[in-house]
């Protein structure tokens, strides 16, 4: 969770983004709620506020993630970390099928699990802003095709 990043660094961080939140590249116009700067590592687990340790990331799954670091996969009980947006490129880890993420990993699918990528209310909420022209945005197409 957030601990206090200066405001000029968080601009920093908005705009590499590019209003997106880093994890399921929702743009930021087509949430309720501001999104937020995340950790990565959290200060918890030694994490710093750096500019390389920070993410934007909307308020869903910033709360779903918390302070872990990852999560034991179904498959083999193996603990894998999170998708990392500062190591991991989004399409080696997951892809869009309509309006479904479906992981391509071990990082994405525990990923996609644990910050509830395709919760219904989101599955509905993708489906909308679809049908509105906006998603996906440029901003996500152009990660999604990486």
């Amino acid at each position: 969770m957030s601990a206090h990043v200066p405001a000029a660094l968080r601009q920093r961080v908005r705009e590499r983004a590019s209003g997106l939140c880093e994890y399921r590249l929702l743009h930021e116009r087509d949430d309720w709620l501001a999104f937020q700067i995340d950790h990565l590592i959290s200060r918890k687990h030694g994490g710093r506020t750096t500019y390389s340790n920070l993410a934007l990331a909307c308020l869903d799954c910033n709360l779903a993630k918390g302070s872990d670091l990852g999560s034991l996969t179904r498959r083999s009980s193996v603990l894998i970390p999170f998708f990392n947006p500062r190591k991991d490129k989004w399409a080696d880890h997951f892809r869009l099928n309509v309006h479904r993420i479906v992981p391509l990993t071990d990082i994405g699918e525990v990923t996609c699990r644990i910050m509830g990528f395709n919760s219904p209310k989101r599955l509905v909420k993708r489906q909308a802003i679809s049908k509105a022209g906006r998603y996906p945005s440029i901003e996500a197409l152009a990660l999604m095709r990486e």
